[in-house]
């Protein structure tokens, strides 16, 4: 295994070649993290190392599609390999896919990348997190998470597909998640929080959604007041990853306005506990972890 210096963090960091997660990535670098960013587009990946050095700290580029499952099990073999310890695990990664699709593995694709990506890459790098400890889990979420509820016997929308109720229900999942996971690791070093990175029209997050909504984005880009700069939402990023309060904190959603509730279907522990039995049958591991 290998690492740069002893003293230098080792931040994972996914969705980082594009967006906020790019931004933060090179800010985290900046600051003399080592910063292993994952996504889809090798090309992109290489860019950005090549834009982003000399930095106080290092980005290295990992290639993997978090839609299927058995490349998320081969990327953490990957980073198990290549790094000795991980400070923190940042889930950023997501889309918005216009018409149901199915993964090879029989998952609705909205539903795998937003949320059983990081779902099984913390299952699969937990023990390196707690080897590693304090160390922090930090999930890109969002507040259209309100909007959403759970439909456990149609979890992944397979009657009346709806592209932006099936993001908003991944958001929930993603809050629900980073909540369960935090009560589950409260008695370790290992701290869950997400956070609210604001409407951010600039992204390409919604590039695979509907004509409509792709419209709806580009007019909320020129309309003032309405949007969050790239620079903000990777700003709120880096504070949950380098904040000393998010080092002792956990369980928490953040948004602009500092820590706030999420909806009552996100906190609701029945939900929670339920989510992460299912979550747990679709990737094929043990409900019973950590």
């Amino acid at each position: 295994m290998t690492t740069s210096a002893d003293t230098q963090r080792v931040v994972v960091l996914t969705g980082g070649t594009s967006g906020i997660g790019r931004i933060a990535a090179t800010e985290l670098a900046t600051q003399g993290a080592t910063v292993a960013v994952i996504g889809r587009d090798q090309t992109r990946g290489d860019t950005l190392v090549a834009d982003t050095t000399p930095l106080d700290g290092d980005i290295r580029f990992h290639q993997a599609d978090l839609a299927t499952q058995a490349t998320v099990r081969s990327l953490a073999t990957e980073l198990l390999d290549t790094y000795d310890r991980i400070d923190a695990l940042v889930h950023n990664a997501g889309l918005s896919a216009h018409r149901r699709t199915e993964t090879e593995d029989g998952v609705e694709l909205t539903f795998a990348v937003n949320h059983l990506a990081p779902y099984l890459l913390t299952h699969e790098l937990l023990d390196r997190l707690r080897t590693s400890e304090p160390t922090r889990v930090v999930v890109t979420a969002s507040d259209i998470h309100r909007r959403a509820t759970f439909d456990f016997d149609d979890i992944q929308f397979t009657n009346e597909y709806d592209s932006l109720q099936a993001y908003a229900r991944s958001k929930l999942a993603t809050v629900a998640f980073t909540l369960e996971l935090a009560d589950r690791l409260e008695d370790t070093e290992v701290t869950a929080n997400c956070f609210h990175p604001g409407f951010v029209p600039s992204t390409n997050l919604f590039r695979d959604a509907p004509i409509w909504t792709r419209a709806m984005v580009r007019a909320a880009a020129i309309i003032p007041g309405i949007g969050t700069t790239q620079q903000e939402g990777a700003r709120r990023l880096c504070h949950l990853v380098t904040a000393p309060e998010f080092g002792d904190g956990t369980g928490t959603y953040v948004t602009g306005e500092g820590i706030t509730s999420p909806s009552t279907e996100a906190t609701d522990p029945e939900n929670r506990q339920r989510l992460w039995t299912i979550s747990a049958d679709l990737v094929g591991i043990d409900p019973d972890w950590p």
